[in-house]
């Protein structure tokens, strides 16, 4: 751990600081008694370090399962522990501002409860999304009524509903599949399993819903008064998600930095999946947040972790931070151009040693290691130029081939038990990993991969890398283990009609429609929208439909609910139509269903 400062306890005092109550027990179920979120199973965190975790990420899951109502300064309160991400509430004239929501309806609920119960049964004047990522908003429904009937102000940076529904829904099977070994969902919390994510403890697991926002925050600078609070935005496209802000309380002297600022490194591409972001114009929203409003800033809090005081730290920190992006980018950029590759660069990569021994930006979450090959996929592509690489056999071929030019899987697991011997997990991996994707069903390499895995998972200081060693253990010793995902169907009420199509779209198994011809146009009595689809070289478009377009072969009167009953399955009760009816049928055959549980070590 070099020269961590284990025996400085300002982020602990910084954590419990403010506190007025925990939820206990801090267990949070569902109407049908499900748990959704416990986070009584992290006690054993109180305990010393064991042998079977780092000890800096030990430290860090001891800060994040803290829980409870803690006041950051007067009439702002946070909710902290009772989900992977924080819900904030600032008091307004009449009622409370809800900031970020969590994951689940279940949680919110539980949260604006304690707060309640402690603050008053104030009603909530306004809901604020900080960004499109699912641990911000999925608990809307908790805290206002499922299509916001009372027309609650509710605020999301520009361009935040299309990125919600691009990563949540047209990639969100493979995200969500990948997502059980980013949380670790499926490990036994316990020294030996899930001590957490870094950013927080884990997702819950309750009813994901999205109620759009009915106010836009266009540019930075815009001003709007909830409930008689004002607030100043910053937006920051590009940083920590594709459309997110911070802003700023000018009367409290407290700054919202939603994710762009925590209490570790971030990730520029989440082992889950997502877009790639720019370490470059994250620093540099950072640096303009600092110039924009640190003068006027007594305390900086986020959607995760605790909030830092005083504006020599909040200076500090946020500076710390932006030269920890930019230091990443620029370094990655100058190795690049000599010729190194990201795998390469991610090898030679070390931190300033004031970035390095700084806690908030150790690689809890987003390890240096992995950023740095994200900054080299975003300039350059997963092609580093060698042509060796340009067309190499899929895994399993590839495996078998390695496997049978070193003499036979029995020579390449002694070979990879002795350089697991040797302390080389690294390679063992990679020898063992070839035996599985050879030969499956070789119980032996599969023993011996999960062993090293577990090995790599318990050194591991940032916690989506334990996470996923240590289920990719569980899953090569168990096998795949199916885990219900909701994500996609708790946003659809959200979703546009065109967001509904092109998830459609997405889902045409092509060679199977190369020779299918079909136009259907989508007559929408609840919204007075018409929209034409069409069905050719195995790709559908679909347009907001004109007048002269031509007859369709046909026509179906609907509403928005019908549409999400009729794609699900569920219903096609009280839709009408004129023309082929084969046609839907034709469309519906060619729709290929999601895989949720394909297997990730093995083929």
């Amino acid at each position: 751990m070099g020269d961590l400062a284990f025996a400085d306890r300002t982020d602990f005092e910084n954590a419990e600081r403010g506190f007025v109550a925990s939820l206990t027990p801090g267990v949070v179920r569902d109407a049908d008694g499900r748990v959704v979120w416990d986070d009584e199973v992290y006690a054993f965190l109180d305990g010393p370090c064991p042998s079977t975790a780092n000890p800096s990420l030990w430290r860090q899951s001891q800060l994040c399962a803290k829980q409870g109502l803690y006041e950051v300064t007067g009439g702002v309160y946070q909710v902290r522990g009772l989900d992977l991400s924080n819900m904030t509430l600032v008091e307004g004239d009449r009622g409370v501002i809800v900031i970020d929501p969590l994951v689940s309806v279940e949680t919110a609920a539980a949260a604006l409860a304690l707060y309640r119960e402690h603050r008053g049964d104030r009603p909530v004047t306004g809901l604020v999304y900080t960004h499109s990522h699912v641990d911000h908003f999925g608990g809307a429904e908790g805290v206002v009524e499922p299509g916001n009937p009372g027309g609650v102000p509710i605020l999301a940076p520009r361009g935040f509903l299309e990125q919600a529904v691009s990563e949540n829904v047209y990639a969100g099977t493979a995200m969500a599949r990948r997502g059980v070994y980013h949380t670790g969902v499926l490990l036994e919390r316990s020294p030996a399993g899930m001590i957490g994510t870094g950013l927080g403890q884990t997702a819950s697991s309750g009813r994901v819903s999205l109620i759009p926002p009915n106010r836009e925050i266009a540019s930075t600078g815009q001003e709007e008064v909830l409930d008689g609070v004002r607030i100043v935005f910053q937006l920051t496209p590009g940083t920590e998600a594709p459309a997110e802000m911070n802003f700023h309380f000018p009367k409290q002297r407290a700054l919202c930095m939603a994710e762009n600022a925590t209490h570790n490194l971030h990730n520029l591409l989440t082992l889950r999946g997502a877009l790639v972001r720019d370490a470059r114009v994250w620093s540099r929203y950072l640096d303009e947040a600092i110039t924009l409003f640190a003068g006027d800033t007594d305390v900086a809090f986020a959607s995760h972790h605790w909030p830092t005081w005083g504006h020599d730290d909040i200076v500090a920190f946020l500076s710390q931070q932006r030269d920890l992006y930019a230091y990443l980018h620029d370094q990655t950029l100058r190795l690049l151009n000599q010729g190194y590759t990201g795998v390469e660069i991610a090898e030679m990569m070390d931190l300033p040693p004031a970035l390095a021994n700084a806690w908030h930006a150790r690689g809890y979450y987003g390890s240096v290691s992995h950023n740095v090959k994200a900054i080299y996929q975003r300039y350059m592509g997963w092609f580093d130029g060698n042509p060796a690489h340009l067309w190499e056999h899929p895994p399993v071929e590839n495996s078998k081939r390695y496997v049978e030019c070193m003499g036979g899987a029995s020579k390449v697991m002694a070979m990879a038990r002795e350089y697991a011997g040797q302390g080389d997990l690294r390679f063992a991996a990679t020898l063992f990993d070839h035996v599985v994707f050879a030969d499956p069903g070789n119980t032996d390499a599969r023993t011996g991969l999960a062993e090293v895995y577990r090995r790599l998972g318990e050194g591991a200081e940032c916690g989506t890398w334990r996470n996923f060693f240590l289920t990719g253990a569980l899953e090569l010793r168990e096998g795949v283990r199916s885990v219900p995902f909701g994500i996609a169907a708790g946003m659809a009420a959200g979703l546009s009609v065109e967001q509904v199509f092109d998830s459609m779209a997405i889902r045409v198994n092509g060679p199977k429609a190369w020779d299918e011809r079909l136009t259907i146009d989508w007559d929408f009595t609840d919204t007075r929208e018409r929209h034409r689809m069409t069905l050719e070289n195995g790709v559908l478009i679909h347009r907001r439909a004109t007048g002269g377009a031509g007859a369709a072969d046909l026509t179906l009167g609907l509403t928005r609910p019908q549409l999400f009953g009729l794609i699900t399955g569920r219903s096609a009760e009280g839709i009408t139509s004129t023309g082929d009816a084969g046609a839907l049928r034709r469309l519906l055959a060619v729709l290929d269903g999601a895989e949720p549980d394909f297997p990730i070590v093995t083929p």
